[in-house]
């Protein structure tokens, strides 16, 4: 119960109505002061206060001066007397209570562990639950202690059943690969079976995040979702279970030492490694979405930034261009006739001329597209690793229509992996992708992804296009290979 009470509060809540009145006739001095607070802390707890500290201090004063009686009776309150056990029993038959047995504690602890334990962790709110339960059902609930106790047995008893549960659904070949996991036993290459190299189980690898951006984290998270997926696990594991579990459960997990899940015996151990596990395969799946959109955007930074550095040392701004444009048109009007040599240098200077012609030439166009050969250059030979893991380690999913020209952009993609390209892949000629659906302000120029058909070449054979290596064409388009596919993909994702 609350402590502080405004005197609105306590005029609202704790004064005496005239059927309470009518209870004190019989009764005079502490005696009567004391029936008075039971009586008014009854009915606002549904329960009787322990001791006298649970008692208001602006309570005492409010009703001894309705009762007529000094407050300082209050202190002369024999809490262990006859007559406070008169004053109780009393009391509970005029609000209609019992008090609460022991069958009644049974069925509460019974209630509380198929009911609230899987979707409440908070005991403080379980508890809250069961008084009010009681109050409900107009019994007296226990000691303040003893509800304490009463939720930690039904919290208990949910944790055994969740336990038992979760392990019964494993398959003894998933239990004995979570046994692997934080196993010491050495494997057939002189390895410990959980190990990952450098001494680290795979156990502490799976709860790291990834080391950095780059190409090694991603291809790691890759391997690290493969384990995760060979476990092998039910998908309607935790189905019915609520998230605020399953979240808690691999909370506690991630604090975990193998030593301490190697020691653990029973079904606790599988259970946290199953929820870490169930969890950390959402995570990986997200994290991987997030590291490669990350390198795709730091692989265009960094063409972006080589760009500027070539068009840095390239370009040199002209200061004046307009005075120097109208001496060389003023020239030119005065000399028609004259050569560029004699009538155009002497007023800019070659150098100037090359300057201004540099100048124009870089415009955003030029730039774009220059960041795109180095952004495919540098992708082709290095990060097209990534392509073919993460292609087979997500399933990508879309059911926006508008986006169906990427998913089946990405299906082509899947059924060529296992071409090599070095001895130089090509699609079918009947291989067909449709326009990239994204605005152009997301890439200037537009790319969209023509149709592989063949075409016919300047001898008159036909030539479908390469997989690897081709350039895009004059009008912006993408054709069908790997990276161009890939990188028509990302800019949407960025």
């Amino acid at each position: 119960m609350r402590q502080e009470w405004e005197p609105e509060d306590l005029i609202e809540v704790w004064t005496l109505l005239e059927d309470d009145m009518g209870r004190l006739r019989n009764k005079s001095g502490a005696n009567r002061l004391g029936f008075a607070v039971f009586l008014k802390f009854f009915e606002v707890e549904a329960w009787f206060p322990e001791d006298a500290g649970e008692v208001p201090a602006p309570v005492v004063p409010y009703l001894a001066q309705q009762v007529k009686v000094p407050a300082e009776e209050w202190a002369a309150c024999d809490w262990t007397s006859r007559a406070i056990k008169r004053h109780r029993v009393e009391i509970r038959e005029a609000y209609g209570f019992r008090i609460c047995s022991e069958e009644d504690q049974a069925q509460l602890a019974e209630w509380l562990a198929a009911e609230l334990c899987p979707v409440e962790l908070s005991r403080d709110r379980l508890a809250e639950a069961v008084v009010a339960r009681c109050r409900k059902a107009h019994m007296e609930p226990s000691a303040p202690g003893q509800v304490a106790r009463l939720v930690g047995s039904a919290v208990s008893t949910f944790v055994d059943r969740f336990c038992q549960t979760t392990t019964g659904r494993l398959s003894a070949a998933t239990r004995s690969r979570l046994d692997d996991l934080v196993s010491e036993d050495d494997g057939p290459d002189g390895e410990e079976k959980g190990s990952v190299g450098g001494g680290q189980t795979f156990f502490t690898e799976l709860k790291a995040d990834p080391a950095g951006l780059g190409l090694e984290s991603l291809l790691g998270e890759i391997t690290k979702l493969h384990r995760v997926r060979n476990l092998d696990m039910p998908p309607e594991l935790f189905a019915d279970v609520s998230e605020k579990q399953v979240a808690a459960w691999r909370t506690r997990a991630s604090k975990e030492y193998p030593s301490d899940l190697r020691a653990a015996k029973g079904p606790v151990p599988y259970t946290l490694l199953s929820t870490l596990c169930h969890v950390r395969q959402t995570e990986l799946t997200d994290t991987l979405v997030d590291l490669f959109i990350q390198l795709v955007q730091k692989i265009n930074t960094r063409a972006e930034k080589k760009v500027e550095g070539e068009f840095v040392k390239k370009l040199r701004r002209v200061r004046g261009k307009e005075g120097i444009l109208l001496r060389l048109a003023e020239a030119a009007v005065a000399q028609p006739q004259g050569t560029v040599r004699k009538v155009i240098y002497p007023v800019a200077g070659e150098y100037t001329l090359k300057a201004l012609a540099a100048e124009a030439k870089a415009n955003e166009a030029r730039y774009r597209a220059r960041v795109r050969t180095v952004l495919r250059s540098s992708y082709s030979n290095h990060w097209r690793r990534m392509l073919e893991p993460l292609l087979k380690a997500l399933e990508l999913k879309s059911n926006n229509t508008v986006y169906r020209p990427v998913m089946d952009a990405i299906d082509l993609l899947k059924r060529y992996l296992d071409q090599p390209i070095s001895e130089g892949a090509y699609f079918e000629a009947a291989e067909k992708v449709g326009r990239c659906p994204w605005p152009p302000a997301l890439h200037r120029p537009r790319p969209r992804c023509r149709r592989s058909s063949a075409r016919t070449g300047p001898r008159g054979r036909d030539r479908s296009r390469q997989v690897a290596g081709r350039r895009p064409s004059s009008d912006g388009s993408w054709g069908s290979s790997h990276h161009r596919t890939t990188r028509c993909i990302s800019d949407g994702a960025s």
